[in-house]
């Protein structure tokens, strides 16, 4: 079965910046189960993704527009230190910060007696991805899946 919109992919994957160690992999855990066509990962991966059949493996290079996007200047904020738990924050470090709108991954510019500056842009944010893919299954989404917009039982949500 070929991967196309509304099927369930199971696999794995490693991913680098071009000609640098790789930042991440799924080899070491169960494989990453998304359902294709409802923005589950980020657009680039999703588009080389169609067509292959489970049992390929390829490798893909994506842009920084089809990936996380490109680096927003001004988006380094000042926030009071008493929102952040760590008792050591340092900069270059990647934290969790509670805001109005929900939990959002930050990294850490400056830490001040009283305010840490934090960088809003996603880590990966303007940057070149280069991943290496292994489709490990593929199958038609349930409707529930469908409606919902995400993968239902195993390497998916439990609801």
């Amino acid at each position: 079965m070929k991967i196309e919109k509304n099927h369930v992919v199971r696999f794995h994957y490693t991913v680098s910046e071009p000609g640098q160690p790789p930042v991440e992999t799924s080899k070491d855990r169960e494989p990453l189960a998304v359902l294709i066509g409802h923005g589950n990962i980020i657009p680039g991966l999703e588009n080389a993704m169609i067509d292959h059949v489970a049992g390929d493996s390829f490798e893909a290079t994506v842009e920084s527009d089809q990936a996380y996007g490109d680096r927003q200047e001004g988006l380094v904020q000042r926030v009071p230190k008493k929102h952040f738990r760590e008792a050591r924050l340092q900069p270059g470090q990647q934290v969790v910060l509670n805001s109005s709108a929900g939990p959002r991954a930050v990294t850490v510019v400056k830490v001040g007696g009283t305010v840490v500056d934090v960088d809003l842009n996603h880590p990966m944010a303007g940057k070149t991805l280069h991943f290496q893919v292994e489709i490990v299954d593929v199958r038609a989404a349930e409707q529930v899946e469908i409606d919902h917009g995400h993968v239902h039982g195993e390497g998916g949500t439990q609801h």
